[in-house]
């Protein structure tokens, strides 16, 4: 399996309001970038689609690494939430609908093609990855405002 490395962030100005974002994909020595945009989003939606689209771009099963600031997504992985809303019927442990279903059920059927491990990072300090993947995100939302 060819392992890849995702940098991911997502941006919204007002929350709900407009939104980007923008993710790094590294291979070997090959970087991409992407980005995207939403008229109407939330801060939510956009880290989940920054990690959506950065996975959608992969061609075959590979070994990913995907590195976040977003603690909404990386917990949901590292604190297995995930499995818990699946059990649930995805609903919180308060019982509550899970906020975002449609993007998550996206985002659990491209990490079962992949072999997927999150990691969170801090956010806006000295990750270099990180801090391009926020300038994605914020110019995306500059270009439509």
């Amino acid at each position: 399996m060819k392992k890849i490395t995702i940098y991911t962030d997502g941006a919204c100005s007002g929350n709900p309001g407009k939104g980007g974002w923008g993710c790094v994909l590294i291979y070997n020595d090959y970087k991409k970038t992407f980005s995207g945009y939403d008229e109407n989003t939330t801060n939510n939606k956009m880290e989940l689609m920054a990690v959506i689209e950065a996975l959608k771009k992969l061609k075959e099963p590979c070994e990913v690494d995907v590195y976040t600031d977003s603690a909404y997504v990386s917990n949901a992985f590292l604190n297995d939430w995930i499995t818990n809303w699946q059990n649930n019927g995805f609903k919180t442990a308060g019982k509550k609908e899970v906020q975002n279903k449609d993007l998550w059920l996206e985002l659990i059927t491209l990490c079962s093609t992949h072999s997927v491990t999150f990691h969170k990072v801090k956010g806006h300090a000295d990750n270099e990855l990180n801090n391009l993947c926020d300038k994605l995100a914020t110019d995306e939302i500059k270009k439509h405002s």
